[in-house]
């Protein structure tokens, strides 16, 4: 739990303000309403701006998976795994599956993002706020939504990124081609059931907390 513990607020702060800079883009004006293909692509923007962080801690996070099994552990955890991963390959090493990380991310966010504001605008069409409820509701549909999406590209990444080196010469391409070969489509939707669980209720507590620390900040520095 250590790499996505280090990770998870700067991801979240990264997303959350690649998916504003993502509208604003759009706007021609603050009070442009966006269209839901246009919150999409803000959401998919967002995914830009979390790959740069989420690609190492989900590399290192596969390793030390990976390695419950074994009698004599490699690792003694995120640190150590990262300062052993830049001796045997540098930066390069660490970073190994960023564009899985990139092509799982980019359509996972954008459907997050889409689905939240769209169910907030079917509960409350008039642009109100959000009650308690509605937020849990928006939230955690949003979350299954994200995963949906974000399945398949997460099984090909983890796959490359806890591969010993040398496995896929060819990357994410290679490791589609053999699962479909040796398990097939089916294999892209390992592990559903545990991500779905968790999903919803993690999501719905995400945006409580963004929702929360939102109207915070609005009462505490309305102008800014």
């Amino acid at each position: 739990m250590g790499a996505p513990l280090v990770g998870v607020a700067p991801i979240f702060a990264m997303s959350f303000l690649g998916y504003g800079v993502g509208k604003k883009l759009q706007q021609k004006s603050p009070d442009d309403k966006l269209t839901i293909p246009q919150l999409f692509y803000a959401g998919a923007f967002s995914g830009i701006f979390t790959t740069i962080i989420m690609a190492p801690g989900e590399r290192i996070k596969c390793l030390l998976q990976i390695q419950h099994a074994d009698a004599e552990k490699r690792y003694k955890g995120p640190f150590d795994c990262a300062k052993q991963l830049y001796r045997e390959g540098g930066l390069r090493s660490i970073y190994k599956g960023t564009c899985a990380t990139f092509l799982r991310d980019v359509p996972a966010s954008g459907m997050y993002f889409m689905t939240y504001e769209t169910i907030q605008r079917w509960i409350v069409p008039d642009g109100g706020k959000l009650g308690l409820l509605s937020t849990i509701l928006a939230g955690g549909f949003a979350g299954v939504a994200n995963w949906i999406i974000g399945i398949p590209p997460d099984v090909l990444k983890s796959r490359l990124q806890a591969a010993p080196e040398g496995t896929y010469k060819k990357g994410i391409r290679e490791v589609f081609a053999r699962l479909l070969k040796e398990e097939g489509l089916r294999a892209l939707y390992k592990g559903c059931t545990p991500v779905m669980l968790r999903a919803f209720p993690a999501n719905a507590a995400c945006f409580l907390g963004f929702e929360a620390a939102m109207n915070f900040l609005n009462w505490v520095a309305p102008s800014l």
